[in-house]
């Protein structure tokens, strides 16, 4: 390997004593550059930097004891295991060190290697010694140098950086190939640039980039090790910000296929909305407004528009499919679900049929789209069977579920036609800033007034029969939720409902006399729909399923939600859950439970008997549990977001700031433009 050649989108396999074997183990971690391995960050620390001499040594310390070796040898027990007995001494006494089975020490450590040992400190009798701790062979000690040199240790006498580990690879030999690298750096061997220039750091107060990367791996403290994360993090959060810029940038150069002519049919649209069943909620035509003035723009829309279950997000969707009809243009909308599409389909033919517009479907089980003017499906809308003449308007549901291609080929479909993603999952403000950036945000943030909060309550386990004997009484349909589908050993140790064994619990012990359905994503679409009909007709008392009924299931009778191992589930989700009943006129009721004791999930769980908005329950939720995968992190740029926390406003918020300028005023940062989407997030140069 040439080490002047080295750079950050070096294979890994190239790196000193990693060869293709290791880039092979590494590869299930993610790493596969140079700059994979220094993003590799730390989990945790291990506090091994109290230092202690023999002679002061307490039992139950965590330390570091650094001396001589005196002897190594393996001693046998009587069952044939082998132990590695040590002697240590520094100036102030002798210490016996124990190791289990790791013949290989013999080999490796030698009499006289000055040695640096890291672990808990045991007493056996009257005796203290140091059991299977980590250790380190220090460097020979030259003259006229000090046994300072041992602050150079990387696995001992310091914060000691613990990384994701996978078959193979342990954090100690992550360490070793890391300190390499920094090694290189230091050397300049490595080139590591930082695009943010001294008067740019103080401004949005972060560590130039060599000193974070140093330090996220090798801090003298925890302090300085959260500096070292911020500023990578601040590095995250910037890119992804400023490829959501650009791709708005990009999307607003565009011109629109086909113009709508708003103003002109304006009249029609007005009649229409008149003639509802139902009045329309103040946020409803503020966002109809909004999409209107989009559709009426030469630049096609890209607008999210957010909303809580049953806030009416596809009558909004209704209405600028009815825009596109009087413009003489196809609509289309693409659900995540067969259960989301066939729900769609029947609210829009109730809708649009009777103004004359033809509604189609296109799922896997159901292809009758020929010649609609809205049709709504899966992801067989994809289908390079399925054209269209003239569509002006495309629709996703539930966005995040599909994947930027699949975005991309619907709209191919048309000829720039307007898009309009909706979402029942609230999005807290930093995601919003950081993910969806490209788009427009309206947000549909008050309910139909004859809709009335579903009181929910934590039902202690002492109460669940109570619980049972209560829904008996109330004479309405219930969802029971459950987060599995079959019980697993792993699963059935944490004592997890599944949705198969508690249905046939309820069906014959708890509610023998009452009918009930079972409902899983594993069911084939008919069957699905079978029962689906049943609980909609009033033939099932109960639904047992999974959350597959998050989204797009609407039985306004049903009035109760019961959830199963609800401490598995986030707020936002559970709202969602919630959000399924009490679509009619009458009080309706959800119920938690929870086999977990802790006090901290009945604090988080708790929270939805008093809080009834969507966004406060997520912006929660990042501070309980982290965004998880809720808001297709995975799905947007390059890469996905390991470092930045989405609970750090400020930082986002920061991020956001230096983005917007960037985009604003390109030639004020040369360096910045040219190097950032080739700097050490692993993004290759073009």
């Amino acid at each position: 390997m040439d080490s002047e050649k080295l750079n950050l989108f070096t294979p890994i396999s190239r790196i000193y004593l990693i060869g293709p074997t290791y880039a092979r183990r590494l590869s299930k971690l993610g790493i596969r550059t140079v700059s994979d391995l220094l993003y590799h960050l730390p989990s945790r620390y291990e506090d091994f930097s109290v230092k202690s001499n023999i002679a002061s040594l307490q039992e139950g310390e965590i330390v570091t004891v650094q001396g001589k070796v005196v002897s190594l040898k393996n001693q046998y027990t009587r069952r044939g295991f082998a132990l590695q007995v040590a002697e240590i001494a520094d100036e102030t006494g002798k210490l016996e060190v124990l190791w289990f089975n790791q013949r290989f020490l013999t080999r490796t450590i030698s009499a006289g290697n000055r040695i640096s040992l890291s672990g808990k400190i045991i007493r056996d009798g009257h005796k203290l010694h140091l059991e299977s701790p980590v250790y380190e062979i220090l460097p020979v000690l030259l003259p006229g140098k000090s046994a300072q040199q041992a602050e150079d240790t990387i696995h001992t006498g310091r914060l000691v950086p613990i990384y994701p580990e996978t078959y193979g690879i342990t954090s100690k030999w992550i360490r070793n190939r890391i300190n390499h690298l920094l090694k290189a750096i230091s050397s300049k061997q490595i080139a590591l640039k930082d695009y943010l220039d001294d008067n740019i750091r103080e401004k949005y107060q972060v560590i130039p980039l060599e000193q974070a990367v140093f330090q996220v791996h090798f801090p003298q403290n925890l302090e300085q090790a959260g500096k070292a994360r911020e500023r990578l993090a601040f590095d995250e959060l910037l890119i992804s910000q400023l490829e959501a810029k650009q791709r708005k940038e990009e999307w607003q150069q565009k011109t629109v296929g086909n113009k709508f002519k708003i103003v002109e049919v304006s009249s029609k649209l007005k009649l229409v909305v008149s003639g509802l069943p139902f009045t329309l909620t103040g946020a409803q035509k503020r966002v109809i407004n909004e999409i209107y003035r989009d559709l009426a723009r030469e630049t096609p829309m890209n607008r999210l528009l957010q909303g809580d279950v049953g806030s009416g997000k596809t009558v909004v969707a209704a209405l600028a499919m009815l825009a596109a009809y009087l413009n003489g243009f196809q609509a289309v909308l693409m659900a995540p679900t067969e259960i989301l599409a066939e729900q769609h389909f029947k609210t829009l033919q109730e809708l649009l049929s009777p103004l004359g517009i033809g509604v189609g479907i296109a799922t896997g089980s159901r292809k009758d789209y020929t010649g609609y003017d809205v049709v709504v499906g899966t992801h067989a809308l994809l289908s390079d069977k399925l054209n269209f003449n003239k569509l002006g308007l495309v629709v996703i549901d539930e966005q995040h579920r599909f994947g930027v291609e699949q975005r991309a080929k619907l709209t191919a479909k048309g000829l720039n036609p307007h898009v309009l993603t909706m979402t029942a999952t609230p999005i807290p403000r930093t995601i919003a800033l950081t993910l969806y950036g490209d788009l427009d945000i309206s947000v549909l943030d008050e309910m139909p007034k004859n809709r009335q909060r579903v009181k929910t309550w934590l039902v202690p386990p002492e109460k669940r029969m109570a619980a049972y004997q209560w829904i008996k009484k109330q004479n309405t349909q219930t969802f029971i939720i459950c987060p599995l589908i079959e019980e697993s050993e792993a699963e059935t140790l944490l004592t997890v409902k599944s949705a198969k064994a508690e249905y046939e619990k309820l069906r014959k012990e708890i509610f023998p006399d009452l009918k009930l359905g079972l409902l899983h994503g594993r069911m084939r679409p008919k069957e699905k729909e079978r029962i689906l009909t049943e609980f909609r007709r009033g033939e099932l008392d109960i639904l047992v399923a999974t959350p597959v009924v998050e989204v797009g299931i609407d039985i306004p009778q049903a009035n109760i939600m019961l959830i199963e191992g609800a401490d598995r589930f986030g707020l936002a989700q559970l709202h969602q859950l919630r959000g399924r009943v009490g679509r009619g006129t009458e009080q309706a009721y959800c119920l938690l439970f929870s086999q977990n004791e802790s006090p901290w999930t009945a604090k988080r769980l708790k929270n939805l008997e008093t809080i009834h908005d969507g966004l406060e329950l997520a912006e929660m939720d990042l501070k309980f549990r982290g965004p998880g995968e809720r808001y297709g992190l995975a799905q947007h740029g390059k890469w996905g977001l390991k470092i930045a926390s989405f609970d750090n406003l400020s930082l986002v918020e920061r991020a956001d700031k230096l983005a917007k300028e960037v985009i604003a005023r390109p030639e004020a940062f040369p360096l910045l433009r040219k190097t950032l989407m080739e700097a050490t997030i692993g993004v290759a140069p073009n």
